[in-house]
């Protein structure tokens, strides 16, 4: 099984800073990439659509013999990952959340911690409850930023005017003295510039080396780590546009063809 493929999904292209940060961190592994972009985005959908969407790519990845699978979407990782791993127990599964809460619990005390991400990751209060139960001197601040992960999906960013409704966000009184700045996005990365330059000497917490880090432990772990220097990728999406295309090489950091596949209507 260590030469099979490592499953990575997100509701859109955001999640392939993920799997860059796979490929670097973990150069002999293959990847199957599923961007579910016919749905996006996935932070305004309910949770039983989440919930039903990701479970159907889980599937799809692990019939396609992947050794383990990432949640690379942290609307989905608060949604439906305790979903997925009920209903598929054969493989490990992975989440973008549990890395970045055990790297803040570990590394920040008596802090105000900022968390930016879409309307379903922070209204599910996920990273307030699970770094509460890890660490009770932290003060967090969740805000909702839902225009961005569109935004960057269509390619609006580096821009003035993506640069304006970033502002806007960070402006939000929820934000003011905080000491880090979780980017609850996996989109966000492509920001994280235009981000930093807004605030003077704070902490903008990127998931993806964090997240790498994390899998490479985890898989070395359960002796899953490929040991041969073939690795293949494949990327797919359930929806094309030239836009997606385009974006998807930035995101990448990587020129890279994306397949089309709409699993809903092959079955």
């Amino acid at each position: 099984m260590s030469k099979n493929p490592i499953g990575i999904f997100d509701s859109g292209i955001g999640g392939l800073t993920i799997a860059h940060a796979i490929k670097i961190k973990l150069p002999n592994e293959s990847l199957i990439y599923f961007g579910d972009t016919k749905h996006l985005p996935y932070g305004e959908k309910s949770e039983q659509a989440i919930k039903d969407y990701s479970l159907k790519i889980a599937d799809f990845l692990k019939n396609n013999n992947c050794k383990a699978i990432i949640i690379a979407c942290n609307s989905a990782s608060s949604a439906a990952y305790y979903h997925i791993k009920k209903n598929i127990n054969s493989i490990p599964i992975y989440n973008v959340i549990d890395p970045i809460v055990s790297f803040i619990s570990k590394k920040y005390f008596n802090k105000k911690i900022g968390v930016i991400g879409t309307k379903a990751t922070i209204q599910s209060g996920v990273y307030k409850r699970k770094l509460s139960e890890k660490e009770t001197t932290l003060e967090i601040a969740s805000l909702e930023t839902p225009l961005l992960a569109p935004m960057i999906e269509e390619g609006f960013f580096n821009q003035e005017i993506s640069s304006t409704i970033i502002k806007n966000y960070l402006n939000d009184k929820k934000l003011d003295k905080i000491d880090a700045l979780v980017l609850a996005c996996t989109h966000y990365p492509l920001i994280q510039n235009e981000i930093k330059s807004f605030y003077n000497k704070i902490d903008v917490i990127d998931a993806s080396e964090i997240v790498a880090e994390h899998i490479k432990k985890e898989l070395s772990k359960l002796k899953l780590l490929n040991q041969a220097n073939n690795p293949k990728f494949n990327f797919i999406i359930s929806n094309f546009t030239e836009s997606f295309s385009k974006s998807a090489n930035i995101f990448f950091k990587e020129n890279i063809s994306l397949e089309e596949k709409d699993i809903w209507k092959s079955n």
